[in-house]
């Protein structure tokens, strides 16, 4: 089978663009894409277009990815529409590296656009609520309910509702996070310390939809949303696209002055029924990502991590293994995850601070890796970097992600 190899990536800023659409956002990453991979559109023999909201905003379904690329003239190669919720991003690049890698290309796109921010901000909070089982959302809801019943860290009265200024994700991360203060005592300090984190390291990245440091202090302090998480601790609503160009190693042999990144390692799996305490989602899709990559957690240099909240990056840091069960938050206050420490994670300011426009999320992730690989991070750039990793989790059901993608990213020398 043919390796696969990253020779492109491109992503605009993250942000609030009442005047950008999911097309011209798409249009910006693209041209982006193809400047950095030094290829012209007639190179791309594929396509992978990830989007989310476009449909339940627009009315634009079904043909998504085909309208985006016919109007950028590129009418004449096979478009794959990809909706796999937050990870629709990294899922898209999943299908091409596999289309690549079973020989059927040798050049192919990974593209993703989102607009989250509407005049009607009940109609971007309540979008999010589609990424999870809609039909029995309300038991859903209410078995989440029970299970918080029997956590010893309780819920302070909490007049809000889900949903009023906030979406219902928001209220299923607070309770992970004060399950895991139940099981292991960790902290909203610690959170804090995670997100203090992340705000220093989305300072130093130009494409980062919040650039502003923030100190724990001002971490807890700011506004509740739903406990232990305050809003410096979720990741924002907003707008961006972001795009990366995989290549086949004889393709990549065509090339001159290419700077590719190897794909090691390239998973996705979705969740399953299981009791909140059982090993999860990230814990079982990275051991394929090790077996397939050759590799343990302990050669990964540095890592970005689903983050919709900084109780997202303690849990997978454990899950994918850099520090033991349980040990997430003191790993984190030690300071190995940030930069200049022996793990770096996040150093984009993951979804945080960079901001999370749902189907270009997971492949800024691959952006931010690629650019540390290569060599080419600016203030932010990891010293030595030479293995990444990124997971990205897509929609909730039951206590775990609906799906996830894993990818394991390598320095070619």
């Amino acid at each position: 089978m043919e390796n696969v190899y990253i020779i492109g990536v491109g992503m605009i800023r993250f942000n609030k663009y009442p005047d950008k659409t999911v097309r011209t956002m798409a249009e910006e990453a693209t041209a982006l894409v193809l400047e950095d991979a030094g290829l012209k559109k007639a190179d791309l023999e594929a396509a992978f277009f990830s989007n989310t909201f476009w449909g339940m905003f627009a009315n634009q379904h079904s043909i998504r990815g085909e309208v985006i690329l016919r109007g950028m003239g590129m009418g004449n190669i096979p478009v794959t529409n990809v909706e796999n919720a937050c990870a629709g991003g990294s899922t898209a690049l999943h299908l091409a590296y596999t289309g690549i890698r079973a020989g059927m290309y040798d050049c192919a796109l990974a593209l993703g656009s989102e607009k989250i921010t509407h005049e009607n901000k009940f109609m971007s909070l309540s979008a999010y609520s589609t990424c999870m089982d809609t039909e029995n959302f309300d038991k859903h809801i209410a078995n989440l309910m029970e299970i918080g019943k029997t956590f010893t860290v309780k819920l302070p009265e909490d007049p809000s509702a889900p949903g009023e200024g906030r979406s219902i994700f928001m209220d299923a991360y607070a309770m992970g996070a004060r399950w895991h203060m139940s099981r292991f005592n960790s902290t909203q300090h610690q959170l804090a310390v995670i997100c203090a984190k992340n705000h220093r390291h989305g300072s130093l990245n130009p494409l980062a939809q919040f650039q502003k440091p923030m100190s724990v202090e001002e971490v807890l302090a700011d506004k509740p949303v739903a406990w232990p998480l305050t809003r410096a601790m979720c990741a924002p609503v907003g707008d961006g696209a972001a795009a990366a160009i995989v290549c086949s190693g004889r393709y990549l042999k065509k090339l001159t002055g290419a700077r590719p990144v190897k794909i090691r390692a390239s998973v996705l799996g979705t969740g399953s029924d299981r009791h909140i305490d059982d090993p999860d989602i990230g814990e079982r899709l990275v051991k394929q990502a090790y077996e397939k990559a050759g590799v343990g957690p302990e050669a990964i240099d540095l890592a970005e991590l689903h983050d919709a909240t900084s109780w997202g990056e303690l849990h997978q840091t454990e899950s994918m293994g850099f520090c033991p069960m349980g040990e997430g938050g003191p790993y984190a206050e030690s300071g190995a995850t940030a930069l200049g420490g022996a793990r770096p994670i996040n150093t984009s300011g993951g979804l945080e601070c960079k901001g999370h426009p749902i189907g270009a999320s997971g492949l800024s992730q691959i952006q931010e890796v690629v650019m540390q690989l290569r060599g080419e991070a600016g203030p932010r750039q990891v010293a030595g970097a030479r293995i990444g990793l990124t997971e990205n989790g897509g929609g909730n059901i039951g206590v775990e992600e609906a799906a996830m993608c894993i990818h394991i990213l390598e320095k070619v020398t």
